[in-house]
């Protein structure tokens, strides 16, 4: 049985896809994408399934996330299931197909949030100064 792995990175949030042959059951920490509360983030998250029609019914994906917010974990879930279905299928269209309907679905978003200067509370704008 062929089996793909594929992980996706998002602010503090890792998921880790597992994607093998099957009749299309998706979980996400061992919950069905079908219970996954609120829409928004199973919308989020079932995209790649929508845009790769054909190939998301003969496979079954497990995905785990660890860290981060509600939608940065469903973004991190997105991009490991984008890149995973591309790595089991070998499609060059698909990888096509990911990348003009949207650049993330394949490459991570790098942004991290700039860590706080010394001896202050905030990674930015210094405190104000009054001399009375």
């Amino acid at each position: 049985m062929k089996k793909t792995h594929a992980s996706g990175k998002r602010k503090k949030a890792v998921a880790r896809a597992t994607i093998y042959e099957g009749t299309g059951i998706i979980r996400i920490n061992s919950r069905l994408l079908d219970t996954i509360e609120p829409e928004i983030l199973k919308l989020k998250v079932s995209e790649p399934l929508m845009l790769a029609d054909e190939v998301a019914k003969k496979i079954n994906a497990d995905i785990v996330i660890r860290g981060g917010g509600a939608m940065s974990q469903a973004e991190a879930a997105r991009l490991a299931l984008a890149k995973g279905l591309v790595a089991y299928t070998g499609s060059k269209n698909l990888k096509k197909e990911f990348l003009s309907y949207d650049r993330h679905m394949l490459v991570a978003d790098v942004r991290r949030n700039e860590p706080h200067k010394p001896n202050d509370s905030k990674a930015r704008a210094a405190r104000q100064k009054s001399y009375r």
